[in-house]
């Protein structure tokens, strides 16, 4: 059980409006909807898909590098690394299996003859949406062992976005909608909890000391 009275004390070591903004933004964060990539080459990319991630409240971002290995781009991301969750797979397949075990049909972002455009895209279930490398693409793999595909309408003489620009779509999209839904898509009081310990470490300075020194006056 987390120590509650500690989550008081260590907000007292916050300005009333981080406080504040934690609230804020813990209201809005969701696992109903994930984001997973795959390979992607390019740091910015991956950088900037975790931004997106934290812009539209999305907690947990899934990083495949079968093939690439990077740290992310500090610059690009923001400051978003320190407010979502981040997961490492060094596969795909194990990084699919995780996710499926949590409840999550697999969304792969690419045309395909069973594909469903973005408006018509059900947000009932859990779901977490695939984006590959810039240049091949989602890898066979993915389009095997998807449960839905999904595309955005393009009208113009481009074939293809960018898979920053997809995601922030794909995002803005789902995540509007599901605000507007009766589907209970906030995180669960635990999570929040969670989170707010999470984010007060990584926010004030002498952590471990303090509660050390909590732990020693009880």
């Amino acid at each position: 059980m987390p120590d509650l009275r500690l989550l008081d004390y260590l907000e007292t070591f916050l300005t009333d409006n981080r406080r504040i903004r934690f609230e804020k933004v813990l209201a809005k964060r969701t696992k109903h909807f994930t984001v997973a990539t795959e390979d992607v080459y390019q740091l910015h990319n991956t950088s900037a898909v975790m931004r997106s991630c934290d812009v539209f409240g999305i907690q947990e971002v899934h990083i495949v590098e079968e093939a690439n290995s990077k740290t992310i781009d500090r610059e690009i991301a923001m400051g978003a690394q320190k407010w979502v969750d981040l997961k490492r797979y060094d596969t795909t397949t194990t990084c699919i299996e995780d996710l499926k075990k949590k409840g999550y049909q697999i969304v792969a972002t690419t045309p395909h003859v069973e594909d469903c455009e973005l408006i018509d895209f059900d947000i009932s279930k859990k779901s977490c949406f695939f984006f590959g490398r810039e240049t091949e693409g989602l890898s066979q793999n993915v389009i095997d062992k998807a449960d839905s595909f999904l595309k955005i309408p393009m009208v113009g003489f481009t074939e293809s976005l960018n898979i920053s620009v997809s995601a922030a779509i794909v995002l803005q999209h789902v995540t509007a909608q599901l605000r507007k839904s009766t589907i209970k898509w906030q995180l669960t009081e635990e999570e929040i909890i969670k989170k707010r310990f999470d984010w007060i470490k990584k926010t004030i300075k002498d952590y471990d000391a303090i509660v050390e020194h909590y732990q020693s006056k009880k």
